[in-house]
């Protein structure tokens, strides 16, 4: 996507491209980072920040869910621990197909970086609440590990997800465009290589409003690290779509025993 600041104009972007999904079901759909919200500036965000349960982002998304049947991460949204609360959570949340909230995932990693673009210097923690707990949710095709876009750059997270059973990693982002051309494809294959997951990553394409320029190339990647599918890059929503095989990923996963290897290891070192 290539989200804008209207919520209502990125909820008609999503309808539209809601309906091209192919017909089966089960089926995950997974949105980018900030998909209602993107490119007015964190204070505008905070001026849209709803309580979990509670307000009109939350219920267009869960809406989509249950008019279509799938199971949705739905991206990042802004949500407020408190109703008063100075900063708000970028919130991935986790629909059924009847619309109900399975899961809430708050970003862990916030982006304080300097980047080589027009932006230059990102402060994500100056309006964002870090989240604290590591999340996944079991689902009928297969337990969902909860991510998003920079924490693709801390492993350790990716291992904690896979000790507490995940299949499949989602990973809604906004990767600019200059990291995005650099790292965008080593590291997410990276981690479903590791992690022995399958790998669903949303992301933003294009220049946004505020000049903000991300990266796109949509993936998803299987345990073996292979894309099975991406999108092409071009400035324009689409999707990336594939079906996954998790009988070949259990074969991976006794063939090389990572988790076995890594338990037995960090014994060893703890001796």
């Amino acid at each position: 996507m290539t989200s804008q600041p209207n919520p209502q104009d990125n909820l008609e972007t999503l309808k539209q491209l809601f309906q091209q999904l192919p017909p089966q079901r089960p089926q995950l759909v997974v949105l980018p980072e900030a998909c209602l919200c993107f490119g007015a500036g964190d204070k505008h965000q905070r001026a849209l920040a709803e309580l979990l349960g509670s307000g009109a982002l939350q219920s267009a998304l869960a809406a989509l869910a249950k008019a279509h049947g799938v199971y949705l991460v739905a991206g990042t949204i802004p949500l407020l621990a408190e109703a008063d609360s100075e900063k708000f959570c970028a919130a991935s949340l986790v629909f059924d197909p009847n619309g109900q909230c399975l899961a809430q995932y708050n970003k862990i990693h916030l982006f304080d970086v300097d980047v080589a673009d027009a932006t230059k210097s990102y402060r994500e923690s100056t309006w964002t609440q870090a989240g604290e707990q590591v999340v996944t949710v079991a689902t009928e095709f297969g337990k969902l590990g909860l991510a998003v876009c920079y924490d693709v750059r801390f492993p350790e997270l990716f291992r904690e997800l896979r000790s507490q059973g995940a299949e499949i990693i989602v990973l809604p982002s906004a990767f600019t465009q200059v990291t995005g051309a650099a790292h965008w494809h080593v590291l997410t294959r990276a981690r479903a290589i590791e992690q022995q997951c399958a790998l669903v990553a949303a992301a933003q394409v294009g220049v946004h409003a505020n000049g903000r320029e991300t990266y796109g190339h949509a993936l998803v990647i299987d345990a073996w690290g292979r894309v099975l599918s991406e999108c092409d890059g071009q400035q324009s929503p689409c999707l990336a779509s594939a079906e996954v095989d998790l009988s070949e990923l259990a074969a991976i996963r006794k063939n090389i025993p990572v988790a076995k290897h890594f338990a037995s290891s960090k014994k060893v070192m703890h001796e």
